[in-house]
């Protein structure tokens, strides 16, 4: 029971660095929010939910990968090697790709719904 609890006390202290620290933290979570909000507005059917929940989580998820290969190339290399630099821009392309299917799962999600308010 020791080990789960430090186990869970260190995901929290990694949640909470990368939300002290990573500028677009704060982005990713207003936008999830707002796709929540959006959601309850709109009445999503649990099908939809447990998408939307998925994909704000693999986002925030992302995040804090990206923030693990930074920190981690940083701490073995600390010079700005072209290993290094590729490194550090695949894990910012995970993000990328990460949050321009969450804007595809958005657009599914809310588009008809909004279209239909609109109609």
């Amino acid at each position: 029971m020791a080990r789960l609890r430090r186990s869970f006390r260190a995901a929290f202290a990694g949640l909470a660095h990368v939300s002290r620290t990573q500028r677009n933290w704060p982005i990713h979570l207003a936008l999830g929010c707002i796709a929540i909000g959006m959601g309850l507005a709109l009445e999503l059917a649990p099908t939809e939910w447990g998408l939307l929940a998925a994909t704000i989580g693999l986002v925030l998820a992302l995040e804090a990968m990206n923030t693990a290969v930074e920190a981690t190339v940083d701490a073995v290399g600390g010079q700005q090697t072209a290993a290094a630099r590729q490194a550090k821009d695949s894990a910012a392309a995970a993000v990328l790709i990460g949050a321009m299917a969450a804007i595809g799962v958005g657009a599914a999600i809310f588009a008809p719904r909004l279209f239909a308010l609109l109609a």
